[in-house]
């Protein structure tokens, strides 16, 4: 449930603070950016408690940010917003809700209402997510509804509405939050690919889907991993000064070589800082899928999926659901087969849902 609780975040705050973290947009209205602590020793507790989080340390950057606000007076909006994160992160549902009323209620405009709501919305939806309960997805929709009339034009609300209202099963109603997003989103945005395979299929949105990212190629390529929806996608995590990683790299050539020309595509992730160093590595040992750079497990797509380990793989399906999780080297060329058998199959049909969503409405003549 971690990595669902990282894209949420990934993008729904960045509607209202332009900071980063739940499911958003970009030209979503910003709030009166919640500014951080003015006493001293608060601002130091909470300079660590953002480190503790950036280290995938929640436990410990809950207890800060929280202490951080007390030693503020209570009043350090900014404190609460970040306990928000770091108690879904951990699923600490409970701490979430007290954050996001706490916020709620020394809410004076309506941008830091509308903030207020959505954090509400957020934790509910997480709640729902983690248990699958029926009643928190319903609480997700109301608080999720209730930032979009604090903030008319809130378009981060109406992409978590849109999940929170798949998840009750409720397509049609989820399909036009979704539209309702993508109508204000950029274009050509991460979230915005994610919400149109959404809103051709609302039921993805009950799956557990790969967070939405983008990286750059060794060739300087930009790729987003929705770009590759209709094929397998195998995501190694790995290093060059990693001796298991170079171990499993004929297994991984192996698999390249044999699902060439099929709905599959390897995507090596580099944990390696020394950029040369890994381009003279690539090239030597012709890795010739796509190849990425993550600088070191602080890296964002390694903290987007937890990495703590490698080589550590992601088996990801055609729709872009999240099949297998691995690390060290593992046999899974036979789930691989299975994977890509029925992406073959699926192929055509699903693209043509996707475009559909993408072509602009025909005007009347």
């Amino acid at each position: 449930m971690r990595l669902i609780a990282v894209l949420l975040f990934c993008s729904a705050t960045a509607a209202v603070t332009q900071s980063a973290p739940p499911p958003a947009a970009q030209p979503a209205p910003t709030s009166s950016v919640a500014s951080g602590p003015t006493d001293p020793k608060a601002q130091k507790t909470f300079a660590e408690a953002k480190n503790f989080l950036k280290h995938d340390q929640p436990v410990w950057a809950l207890a800060g940010f929280r202490k951080a606000d007390k030693q503020d007076g209570g009043h350090c909006r900014a404190c609460e917003e970040e306990a928000v994160k770091a108690a879904l992160v951990m699923n600490d549902f409970k701490a979430g809700i007290e954050c996001s009323e706490s916020l709620l209620s020394t809410a004076q405009t309506p941008n830091e209402k509308a903030a207020a709501c959505y954090y509400r919305g957020a934790v509910f939806l997480h709640q729902g997510l983690a248990h699958k309960k029926d009643d928190a997805f319903s609480d997700a929709d109301k608080a999720f509804r209730q930032a979009m009339e604090a903030l008319p034009g809130f378009n981060a609300a109406y992409y978590g509405d849109g999940i929170a209202l798949a998840n009750l099963k409720q397509d049609d109603a989820a399909r036009a939050q979704f539209q309702q997003f993508l109508a204000k989103a950029s274009p050509s945005g991460i979230e915005a690919q994610r919400a149109r395979r959404y809103s051709a299929r609302p039921e993805l949105a009950r799956a557990r889907m790969a967070p939405a990212f983008a990286f750059t190629t060794i060739d300087g390529k930009h790729v987003s991993l929705d770009d590759l929806a209709g094929k397998v996608v195998l995501i190694d995590f790995w290093a060059t000064w990693c001796g298991p990683c170079r171990e499993a790299l004929p297994n991984v050539q192996k698999m390249a070589r044999e699902f060439a020309g099929q709905p599959f595509v390897v995507l090596s992730i580099s944990l390696d800082s020394d950029q040369q160093k890994w381009k003279d590595f690539v090239t030597k040992n012709e890795m010739t899928w796509l190849q990425a750079r993550d600088g070191g497990f602080a890296g964002p797509l390694s903290r987007l999926f937890h990495v703590d380990a490698i080589p550590h793989t992601f088996t990801i399906d055609a729709d872009g659901v999240l099949q297998d999780e691995h690390v060290g080297d593992a046999n899974i060329e036979g789930r691989l087969k299975k994977l890509i058998a029925l992406a073959a199959k699926s192929q055509p049909p699903l693209q043509a849902q996707v475009q559909a969503q993408e072509r602009p409405p025909v005007s009347a003549p």
